[in-house]
C-alpha cells in the first residue's frame, strides 16, 4: 500500500492513491518513476531543495515523489522533466536507470508487500551507504520466505490466495456491481414489487416465476441450505428453519444461482466469485437499490444513519443490512467504509474495507483466518453485558482513528460479531457518534495484543488449551503454539482460577 507523506499539504498536481487501490503494477510504475527522477536529478547535480525550488514545491513532496509514495499529475510531471532537462517519456520508462536502483527498488517493493507485514518487520530507508550485498541479502531473504509459503500453500491457501484476489476486484469497484442491481430490479418489477420489505410470498412469487416450486422436506442433506432439481424445476428446503437465518434468503440464493446461469465451478477462484454474486444479488432483491438509497440518504441527511433502522426498515437480519450497505455507502453515498465478522475466538470470518483501515492478514495477503486485534470494536463488543443495544466505539490506529459499530448474533458455530465502520472524518452522518468508548490498537506491532511478561512466563509452559476452531471454508488456522487460540485468553483464564 502507498502511504502518503503527511509533511506538506496535498498538491493538486499530487495524485494519492486511495488506500488498499494500489496493486503491486501501481506501486512498481510509482517506485521507478520516483527513481528515474532522483537519479536524473544527481546527474545534474541538483539538490532536492533545489529541484523543488524550480517546481514551486515543497522539498517534502519531491521527496515522496523520489520515493515512490506519492505519483505526480501530469502537468507537473512535465514541470519535473523541464526542470530536469528532459522529457516526459524519458520519466516513464518502465526500465530502473541503473542496476543499483533497480536492487533499491526490488527492496522497497518488498517491504510494502503481505510478507514484511506479516511477521511484524519494521520497514527502513534504503540509504545511500548500504551496499549492493546487504540489499540483495536482504532481498534474497525475503524471496525465500515467500517462496516457502507458496510451496506449502495446500488446497485452503488456494481458497485464500483466491478471495484475496477476489476482494481486491470488490475493493476496486467499492463493492458496488451494477449488473446485479440491475437484475435484482427486473425481478422485483416482475412479480410487482412496489415497495416496502419484500414478504416471503413475494419471494415464493419468484420461484414460481422463474419456474420453481418450493418444498419443505425433513430429511435436508445436513450440509446444505437447499437442494435444486433443475429438470424438475424444485427447490428443496429444510421444514425447521435456523432461528438465526433469515427464512427468504435460501430460497433467494438458489433461485440467484439461476438467474446469473452459474456452472459447477471450475475451482476455487469460481466458486468464491458465485457465492460472492449469490449473496450480493439476494441482499439487492431484499433490500431494493431506489428504496434503500433513498432510506440512506434521508438518513445521512438527518445525520443519524444506523445499521439497526436499516435492518428493521427492510425487515432483513443485522449481517444482510450491514452487508448492504457496504455495496452501497461508497458508490451512492460517497463513504468509505469497513465490515468485519468475526467469531468469538476472535477469528475473522469475513472482511472488507476501502478505507484505509488496516486488517491483520498472513503472508499471501489473505485476511480470513487472522485473528483481529483485542482492542478493536469487534472484539470488545463481546464484553458488553448489554446485548439488546447498539455497541460503539472509536479505535485509535497506526492509519488512523476508525468509528464503529457492532453486534453480536448467534449461529451454531458459536457468538460472532458484525461490525461496520467508517473513518473519524465521515462518523458524522452515523448515530453513536457520541460515544465515550475509545481504545488504541498498536497492531501489527506484536506488543499490542501479546500477553504481559509476567502472565505468559508463569503459563507459557504449563498450559494446554483445546482449540474450538470455527467452521469456515476460508478460515485456515492460524499460526502459532495452539493455532486457533487466543493464547491471552487461556493465560487470563488460568490466572484467575488458579488456587490462591
Amino acid at each position: 500500500m502507498i502511504t502518503a507523506d503527511r509533511s506538506a499539504p496535498p498538491s493538486p498536481d499530487l495524485a494519492e492513491p486511495r488506500a488498499g487501490e494500489a496493486g503491486e503494477a501501481d506501486e512498481v510504475d510509482a517506485l521507478t518513476l520516483g527513481r528515474r527522477i532522483r537519479d536524473r536529478r544527481t546527474a545534474r547535480s541538483m539538490t532536492l531543495g533545489e529541484l523543488a525550488a524550480a517546481i514551486d514545491r515543497a522539498p517534502s513532496q519531491v521527496s515522496a515523489i523520489e520515493n515512490g509514495k506519492r505519483e505526480p499529475r501530469l502537468s507537473m510531471l512535465r514541470t519535473i522533466a523541464l526542470a530536469l532537462g528532459t522529457t516526459v517519456d524519458e520519466l516513464l520508462r518502465a526500465d530502473a536507470p541503473s542496476e543499483r536502483a533497480a536492487l533499491e527498488i526490488a527492496v522497497e517493493r518488498a517491504q510494502r508487500g503481505p510478507v514484511f507485514a506479516a511477521l511484524g518487520l519494521p520497514s527502513f530507508r534504503v540509504a545511500k551507504g548500504m551496499n549492493d550485498q546487504t540489499l540483495q541479502t536482504i532481498l534474497s531473504l525475503h524471496n525465500e520466505i515467500d517462496r516457502l509459503h507458496r510451496e506449502r500453500a495446500a488446497t485452503p491457501e488456494e481458497a485464500r490466495r483466491a478471495n484475496a484476489q477476489l476482494r481486491a476486484e470488490m475493493r476496486a469497484r467499492d463493492n458496488f456491481y451494477p449488473e446485479l442491481e440491475a437484475k435484482a430490479s427486473e425481478l422485483l418489477e416482475a412479480v410487482g414489487h412496489t415497495g416496502g420489505p419484500v414478504s416471503h410470498q413475494l419471494v415464493a412469487d419468484m420461484a414460481s416465476h422463474l419456474g420453481y416450486s418450493l418444498h419443505y422436506v425433513g430429511d435436508l442433506p445436513h450440509s446444505t441450505r437447499s437442494v435444486t432439481d433443475k429438470r424438475n424445476g424444485r427447490v428443496y428446503l429444510p421444514t425447521q428453519q435456523s432461528p438465526s437465518r433469515d427464512s427468504r434468503s435460501p430460497i433467494l440464493q438458489a433461485l440467484a444461482s439461476h438467474l446469473l446461469d452459474h456452472e459447477e465451478p471450475r475451482g476455487y477462484a469460481d466458486f468464491l466469485r458465485q457465492r460472492i454474486e449469490t449473496n450480493y444479488l439476494t441482499a439487492a432483491i431484499l433490500l431494493p437499490e431506489q428504496a434503500a438509497v433513498r432510506f440512506l440518504t434521508e438518513a445521512k441527511n438527518l445525520r443519524r444513519i444506523s445499521m439497526e433502522e436499516l435492518r428493521d426498515a427492510f425487515a432483513v437480519s443485522y449481517e444482510t443490512a450491514a452487508h448492504r450497505f457496504t455495496n452501497l455507502a461508497t458508490a451512492r453515498l460517497g463513504i468509505p467504509v469497513h465490515f468485519t465478522k468475526v467469531h468469538e475466538s476472535g477469528t475473522i470470518i469475513k472482511a472488507y474495507e476501502n478505507d484505509r483501515v488496516r486488517f491483520p492478514s498472513d503472508a499471501l495477503g489473505a485476511i480470513e483466518g487472522t485473528t483481529m486485534c483485542r482492542n478493536w470494536t469487534a472484539r470488545t463488543v463481546f464484553d458488553v453485558e448489554d446485548r439488546f443495544s447498539p455497541w460503539y466505539q472509536y479505535t485509535d490506529t497506526p492509519s488512523g482513528t476508525f468509528w464503529c459499530t457492532s453486534r453480536i448474533e448467534k449461529a451454531k458455530e458459536g457468538e460472532y460479531s458484525v461490525s461496520v465502520g467508517v473513518p473519524f472524518e465521515h462518523v458524522k452522518w452515523f448515530r453513536g457518534r457520541e460515544t465515550p468508548h475509545r481504545a488504541v490498537s498498536r497492531c501489527p506491532d506484536p506488543a499490542c495484543c501479546q500477553a504481559p511478561t509476567g502472565l505468559a512466563d508463569r503459563w507459557a509452559d504449563a498450559s494446554w488449551p483445546a482449540a474450538r476452531t470455527p467452521t469456515s471454508l476460508l478460515a485456515a488456522l492460524p499460526t502459532g503454539t495452539f493455532p486457533g487460540v487466543d493464547q491471552t485468553e487461556v493465560y487470563q483464564f488460568l490466572e484467575s482460577h488458579s488456587p490462591r
